[in-house]
């Protein structure tokens, strides 16, 4: 079949021949109509990502939709290696697919489904999030950043805090959702003191997609600004911003911050899984929007090496 294929460790994919998958049990074969390449997926097939295991030569794509043996149309995720969902056809646990919306387009659903999660088992597993409350997503500019906007209100954020540095885009947070924005880089001295404001009149949950310099303000922010034994979930879910911060002890002596990750290994796969079959079975009716570039898997490996954009870019087989 034709695959995706990563032959050497931190090199991009090839486009060639890779081996069929064949039967086993409890496991089915699903012919890949839709595969996205999301952050997880480059971070595993780089072998960056902390979860990251497969060893060379494999296919990647941690996650797609397809149609399985019987005819079923399917979003799945986690293939069994070292058959991903950037192929023809994959192998796939029968606990890790599930039927998705008739109304939900391939490429929308492969292209929401990793990043609708990122969000969803955020506040729904880690920071149980409460009707009401105020969310500040940290990183709202990207694909799973402006999804974050859109599922915290849908689940009941009364408020919700957007943060970037594209703030070209801002326009576009505020029509998803967003009642205020943040501007991230410049003075740091500024960027505190814009966070002190929002967490002054009360912040419940962060979302961080970022990591680095503006998570670290932003934690500094809320200890000072935070009210006095009021908890805020802090909860990490990206790096891009960078992968150490630098934090004072005080920072959490002297506030109610509660730190917390959501991934693979903080929540069960389960969860996870549940996450991404909730949020797809309502993205029609809640009208989720996510920009989607539809490329042939062919064309790999320039997908792989285009810089992030506002679309996510989907390989079809």
């Amino acid at each position: 079949m034709k695959a995706a294929i990563v032959v050497e460790a931190g090199r991009h994919p090839v486009y060639g021949d890779f081996r069929d998958p064949t039967p086993a049990p409890g496991k089915r074969i699903v012919r890949v109509t839709a595969s996205a390449i999301s952050h997880l997926t480059k971070g595993r097939a780089g072998g960056a990502h902390y979860s990251a295991d497969a060893k060379p030569p494999f296919v990647p794509g941690v996650d797609g939709v397809g149609v399985t043996d019987d005819g079923q149309r399917v979003y799945f995720a986690m293939p069994e290696a070292p058959f991903g969902g950037m192929a023809e056809r994959c192998l796939v646990d029968e606990r890790r697919c599930f039927a998705i919306p008739d109304d939900l387009d391939d490429v929308v659903a492969a292209a929401m489904a990793n990043a609708a999660m990122s969000s969803w088992a955020a506040l729904v597993e880690r920071a149980q999030l409460r009707a009401g409350e105020t969310v500040l997503v940290n990183g709202a500019t990207g694909s799973s950043g402006r999804l974050a906007i859109q599922i915290a209100k849908h689940l009941g954020a009364a408020k919700v805090i957007a943060t970037g540095r594209r703030t070209e885009t801002f326009d576009d947070l505020r029509r998803l959702g967003a009642d205020a924005t943040i501007a991230l880089g410049g003075d740091r001295d500024a960027l505190e003191a814009a966070f002190m404001r929002e967490f002054a009149q009360r912040i419940d949950v962060v979302l961080d997609y970022v990591w680095g310099a503006s998570a670290e303000t932003a934690l500094i922010a809320a200890a000072k600004a935070g009210p006095d034994g009021v908890p805020i979930r802090f909860v990490q879910i990206g790096s891009i911003g960078g992968t150490n911060v630098s934090l004072p002890g005080a920072v959490l002596r002297s506030s109610a911050l509660q730190l917390m990750g959501s991934g693979i290994g903080s929540v069960p796969l389960p969860k996870l899984l549940g996450s991404i079959r909730a949020a797809l079975a309502v993205a029609p009716s809640a009208g989720f929007e996510i920009a989607t570039r539809a490329l042939p898997l062919g064309e790999v490996a320039n997908a792989w090496a285009a810089p992030d954009g506002d679309a996510r870019i989907v390989l079809i087989p």
